[in-house]
């Protein structure tokens, strides 16, 4: 019998657990490790952060869902990877053998790389539940007290995603309220135009969001590398295109959300050769580990190299169909390890995105993620808003029912009318 362990109960610990219950049966050990006892749905929190949703709606108990499933599940922070003994070592002194490992944790939110940045300093997040609802808590002070809003992603950033999902969010919340017209809004990232992403731009992606900021009056600072924030007042350095620095701005704000750049975990950071300078493990073409072969990792973990260099450093995204696939790459590898045979899967590193802007959306399709491709689509419309919604409540469900089925493939494919792709 073996022992696997997966490490993180996000959109990546959970499938893959699932999964590996499913396809290698009952004589086998399935352990989820995760800090927290709660499953939380990330992409919901910028709703969250405007009171469109709360903690009960995207979040629930993982033991009895696991459990159920017959999955071992421990709620401790894991403190240090012993792979010469294959061995976890958690917070209280708890000892967990390992035979394969499955790095799942998501980042580290490095608030510490700009001074004054993140919930401990003057500007808000939406990277966590807690984070979310604390960000909601500011907002309602902006409800009282309008004033300049800024919205943004900070250098090495690569989640671009939800900073811009929550300016349109906010956006169309403020024109809900009747107060728009008091409340300007600037939005600061740290790519080189807006629309980049992190992907290089997908389709016309450039065009239509330039086009969707100007027509809701939200003005924007690219090249931007923000190095430090205080009580209302950010400080920006603006880059050109070869990276000559030509302008410094101070924006004064009632209201700020930035979101950090990532890094890796602590326990997964400090193992020797496993990851890059950042905290990203390393990986082969079938998600493993090149220098500890029973260690495999998925999801924004993982060191992926930027799409371009960028004047302001930019990280590429790992989006919801990509850690799918990589999931699914690594269940049927280990499976395979077990069995005798050679590994096999591969991931398919395809970026599938549904951005809500409030009462409207956004979906793009970059097949592969990194150019040329052979799909760069983009597209706007209400029903990507409708989408968005259901899917949120699809995920949970299935995640709760522990499910397995290709979520991406069946659901979001099927729905932009694109079909399997390879």
């Amino acid at each position: 019998m073996a022992h696997i362990v997966v490490l993180g109960a996000g959109t990546g610990g959970m499938p893959a657990a699932y999964e590996l219950r499913e396809l290698l049966g009952p004589e086998h050990e399935v352990t989820v490790i995760n800090e927290r006892d709660y499953f939380q749905f990330v992409p919901s929190n910028p709703w969250v952060a405007v009171g469109w949703r709360d903690r009960s709606a995207i979040t629930f108990d993982l033991r009895k869902h696991l459990e159920r499933k017959n999955i071992n599940f421990i709620a401790k922070r894991c403190e240090r990877i012993d792979t010469d003994n294959a061995m976890l070592e958690l917070q209280d002194g708890e000892k967990v053998l390992f035979d394969f490992l499955v790095i799942a944790t998501g980042p580290r939110l490095a608030f510490d790389e700009v001074e004054g940045c993140g919930p401990q300093g003057h500007s808000q997040s939406i990277c966590t539940i807690d984070h979310a609802e604390a960000t909601w808590q500011s907002y309602q002070q902006l409800l009282k007290d309008p004033g300049h809003v800024v919205i943004g992603t900070m250098p090495f950033a690569s989640c671009f995603g939800p900073a811009v999902e929550f300016s349109f969010i906010v956006d169309a919340d403020l024109r809900k309220r009747k107060l728009r017209d008091q409340v300007p809004m600037t939005y600061v990232t740290a790519e080189p135009y807006i629309g980049h992403l992190g992907l290089g731009g997908v389709g016309d992606s450039k065009g239509m969001l330039e086009s969707e900021m100007r027509n809701h009056h939200i003005n924007w600072i690219t090249n931007a590398k923000t190095t430090r924030i205080e009580d209302g007042k950010m400080f920006i350095e603006e880059y050109d295109d070869r990276g000559d620095k030509v302008k410094d701005h101070e924006l004064d704000f009632k209201f700020s959300m930035m979101l950090p750049a990532f890094k890796g975990v602590e326990a997964v950071m400090n193992v020797e050769g496993l990851c890059n300078p950042r905290g990203f493990v390393f990986i082969d073409d079938y998600q493993r580990s090149p220098k500890y072969p029973n260690i495999y990792a998925a999801g924004v973990c993982i060191a992926v190299p930027p799409v371009e260099a960028t004047p302001v450093p930019t990280s590429a995204p790992k989006t919801g169909y990509m850690i799918e696939s990589m999931v699914t790459a690594i269940v049927h590898n280990i499976a395979n390890e077990l069995t005798g045979k050679p590994v096999d899967t591969k991931a398919t590193w395809n970026a599938i995105c549904l951005a809500d802007m409030g009462d409207t959306g956004v979906a793009f399709v970059a097949l592969p993620q990194i150019p040329p491709r052979n799909v760069a689509w983009f597209k706007k419309g209400k029903w990507v808003h409708m989408a968005k919604i259901a899917f949120e409540k699809y995920f949970i469900r299935k995640m709760k029912k522990g499910t397995v089925e290709p979520i991406y493939e069946k659901y979001i494919l099927k729905m932009l009318g694109i079909g399997k792709v390879k």
